[in-house]
């Protein structure tokens, strides 16, 4: 088969902002004003919360409350209905500092020395602290593990190069320099970092090489997803490339290596539903509830929706990691084994096959 090109073009959804000031300095105010285009008169703090970036429903209900939010310069109850034309003016106040505490977390450790640390992250595990999961993250099992980590990342993300999900398993690095941090950060960017990731999807691909070239932002009606950005001239987003390769096929389902020319917040799960392939058991772009094919017996079909569901997430693993050294420049290669859940359920699809 030949190798497939996805490009993404065209429109997408729509709302005018006309202000958008966040000062560089992260300790200041930041301030938003939108002029509604909408014509659906949804509730003020369902309006906000769908256009500011990182912001709850609940966050937004409070600095309404506390009166940060104006509508054509006055106050408003979070049920406002929003018209056509109204300003919604509104401030965010300065983020008060996250402490980070240090928790004695087992790691699985695949390298380290005075520079870096290879890490294989398992499924469930938050890499930094954010709202809503300040404990048990990677960043604090890496605290208690070392007193030498880099400080470009910030108090929250001591050390941190790149992320992986929550229920994404598999090699990431952390840097132990500064000088570490900005020669993994300086390979990444330049692609001559190379990370590559396993993924069974939905579906038998009709490609054996695709690459996925499209732009990747915030879904601009549900703040807690990313989604492909079609009109980038309306919308924000940045370039996002996947080089996906077929590793073997099954009954229905296909098992895909994924490489990265860009790190993206969700790109390969977000590109993989993008196709019409999202990775089996991703509960947020369409890989968790899906009908189990037709060619497998019921007794089959309960057992293959059970190994799905025992993966707890995406069948998503980080495979593969390899860059130049920080100091020595020596290339270094890591891999790792998917996890029991994932291997299980494909070894159980090649057995059916």
């Amino acid at each position: 088969m030949a190798l497939i090109y996805v490009r993404a073009v065209s429109g997408y959804y729509g709302c005018t902002q006309v202000f958008d000031a966040v000062s560089a300095n992260k300790s200041l105010v930041k301030k938003h004003t939108f002029i509604s285009e909408e014509t659906s008169n949804p509730r003020l703090d369902v309006f906000l919360a769908e256009r500011v970036e990182g912001a709850s429903r609940s966050f937004i209900q409070k600095l309404i409350n506390d009166g940060h939010v104006l509508v054509n310069d006055s106050t408003q109850r979070p049920n406002y209905k929003v018209q056509r034309g109204d300003k919604v003016a509104i401030e965010i106040p300065p983020a008060e500092p996250m402490q980070v505490a240090a928790e004695e977390i087992p790691l699985d450790i695949v390298y380290e020395d005075d520079q870096i640390i290879v890490i294989n992250k398992p499924r469930g595990m938050t890499v930094h602290p954010a709202p809503g999961s300040k404990k048990g993250t990677l960043v604090n099992a890496i605290l208690a593990h070392s007193d030498d980590l880099s400080g470009i990342g910030g108090v929250e993300r001591p050390g941190i190069v790149h992320r992986l999900d929550k229920d994404t398993t598999g090699l990431l690095v952390v840097a132990k320099t500064d000088q570490a941090h900005q020669s993994l950060q300086k390979q990444i960017q330049k692609r001559t970092a190379e990370r590559r990731y396993q993924a069974l999807v939905w579906g038998e691909t009709k490609f054996n090489e695709a690459i996925v070239d499209a732009p990747i932002g915030r879904h601009p009606t549900d703040r807690q997803k990313m989604a492909i950005i079609k009109d980038t001239n309306r919308y924000t987003a940045r370039e996002a490339v996947t080089h996906l390769n077929v590793l073997n096929r099954f009954k229905g389902f296909t098992l895909l290596e994924a490489k990265l020319d860009t790190g993206r917040t969700h790109q390969i799960r977000v590109h993989c539903s993008f196709i019409g392939h999202p990775v089996v058991g991703d509960p947020t772009y369409g890989g968790a509830k899906r009908a189990i094919p037709s060619s497998y017996g019921k007794l089959e079909q309960v057992e293959l929706n059970k190994l799905i569901q025992d993966l707890g997430g995406q069948a998503l693993h980080a495979y593969s990691l390899s860059f130049d050294h920080p100091t020595s420049r020596e290339r270094l290669s890591f891999q790792t084994d998917m996890p029991l859940e994932m291997r299980s359920l494909i070894d159980w699809l090649e057995k059916a096959r």
